[in-house]
């Protein structure tokens, strides 16, 4: 990998396109380099994840409205369109990578990197497949324009923190996918680096979204960024132009949306001949629920287990997470969100309450996609007076660790002390999920075809099923005009067609 210093420059230095980051950032976008037998794997892994998922939520009020707003826009005079997950609808390709993304986002329960910003890099995969399809490429240009946009994205989180200044972190899910559509469809560097200008310029916002009282907008947000990268490509395909340099001008990202003027980052890409390899840096979730809370869950289940007199409120006189500060700060009591303590929020605000997510998974002993949010879950009166007495800390070891670029002890857990009515102290750590790479039950093919035919079933015909997990598995091999095949169509009654009205 090569570091690529980056920094503000006035508008007199004239700073060529070379020097920009988004050049360089198109630069590896146009390298040839094959990709690996491992990363080819794990992309076959996250297109069966993010199709699990998106089945799962086929019936939810946010996949449902964007689905039909897809259908509201045919397939254009050029290309053949692309296909929506679950019915099978042909719309326009940047209407059927909306509706797709809407739907591998909803239950937030995809594939995850964290490190100086978070992300969810499966959220490329949507766009890029959707362009793939559209165009009748093949099953290695997918792998490789997939490639691309994982390593784009996970380059950036490491290197440019978005959220200590409140911007989204899909602002780097729009250069990303645009640098990936470019890989897909084999386009010149001078052009890939127009379309990521553009793609950032348009997809920057608050992190209001994910913020107080979570809306449906958090699933809408990267499936926006998607569908904005790839108008992005189309304008840059026609020959428009982007703001230019968009990180470093003296008006531009980083002088007023980031940490500004003075600011230097250190962006690693891979030189060139290297292989695309980011996406093994990266991992899934086995629970829906925001990725922070993903080990939390795994030790709650364990203290179910071996203290199972924790469920039960009248027993516990307090419960103190120690974590990271980006833990306690996004999920925890650090974010000085009242909302995190309401029995009436939202699934998309439980879902980012570690107190909630914790004291159910301590009561359960388990952590259910569906059933873990319910209104009658949620309400449970045992379970609001545990969750009122859950607290987190920053513990300055953990955001160390947290933040660590070496991967063997980069963690996302932390320690807890349970103190009993009695006064006795129940004391545990965890570092990382079960199902992270170095976790206890680290997740591969096998678990991701589970987890597939788990969420999908009583959704899916199981002869759909194979089909689509036997066409997958042989990405390598599918021919140009062959990436229909990676939809899932779901059974027939399951999306009933009863589509909300709106300007369309």
């Amino acid at each position: 990998m090569k570091i690529h210093p980056v920094r503000v420059h006035p508008s007199q230095d004239a700073l060529a396109h070379e020097q920009q980051l988004a050049h360089q950032l198109a630069r590896v976008a146009v390298d040839e380099v094959a990709v690996t037998d491992e990363a080819t794997d794990m992309i076959i892994n996250r297109i069966i994840d993010n199709a699990s998922v998106a089945i799962a939520s086929a019936t939810r009020a946010p996949i449902v409205a964007a689905r039909a707003q897809a259908g509201s826009h045919p397939a254009s005079s050029s290309g053949h369109g692309a296909l929506v997950m679950a019915t099978g609808d042909r719309t326009s390709v940047e209407w059927a990578a909306w509706a797709n993304g809407v739907a591998v986002r909803e239950l937030d329960y995809h594939d995850t990197f964290l490190a100086a910003d978070y992300s969810h890099p499966g959220d490329n995969i949507p766009p890029i497949l959707a362009v793939a399809q559209h165009t009748g490429a093949s099953g290695p240009d997918l792998v490789r324009g997939i490639a691309t946009g994982y390593e784009i994205q996970v380059d950036l989180v490491k290197a440019i923190c978005l959220h200590a200044h409140k911007i989204d972190h899909v602002a780097h899910l729009g250069p990303s996918a645009a640098a990936g559509i470019g890989t897909l469809l084999g386009l010149g560097v001078d052009t890939i680096f127009q379309a990521i200008g553009q793609a950032l310029h348009t997809t920057t916002a608050t992190r209001q979204s994910r913020k107080g009282e979570i809306s449906t907008w958090k699933a809408y947000a990267p499936a926006f960024a998607g569908k904005l990268a790839i108008e992005a490509v189309d304008r840059a395909m026609r020959g428009q132009t982007s703001p230019v340099p968009i990180y470093e001008g003296e008006d531009g990202v980083i002088a007023w949306l980031l940490d500004g003027p003075d600011a230097t980052y250190e962006v690693p890409l891979p030189e060139p001949g290297e292989p695309k390899r980011a996406i093994l840096d990266t991992y899934t979730k086995e629970h829906s629920a925001e990725y922070q809370a993903q080990a939390w869950i795994d030790l709650a289940r364990k203290l179910h287990r071996t203290h199972p007199e924790l469920a039960d409120p009248e027993r516990v006189a307090s419960i103190v997470i120690r974590t990271s500060h980006h833990t306690h700060a996004v999920i925890g009591t650090g974010a000085n969100d009242p909302q995190k303590f309401d029995p009436q929020a939202s699934r998309e605000t439980l879902d980012h309450s570690l107190p909630y997510i914790f004291t159910v998974a301590l009561q359960d002993g388990s952590w259910h996609h569906v059933d873990s949010y319910t209104r009658e879950r949620a309400t449970r009166r045992d379970t609001v007076a545990l969750w009122q007495k859950v607290s987190t800390e920053e513990d300055p070891e953990w955001t160390r660790r947290y933040h660590s670029t070496d991967i063997a002890e980069k963690a996302f857990g932390g320690s807890i002390e349970i103190t009993r009515t009695d006064g006795s102290v129940v004391t545990d750590e965890i570092a990382v999920a079960d199902a992270h790479p170095l976790g206890a039950r680290p997740f591969a093919r096998e678990q991701y075809v589970a987890k597939f035919r788990t969420l999908t079933e009583g959704l899916v015909d199981p002869r759909e099923a194979d089909r689509f997990l036997d066409a997958v598995q042989r990405l390598p091999e599918l021919g140009a005009g062959e990436l229909d095949q990676l939809n899932v169509l779901t059974a027939d009654g399951i999306v009933t067609g009863d589509d909300p009205e709106g300007l369309f």
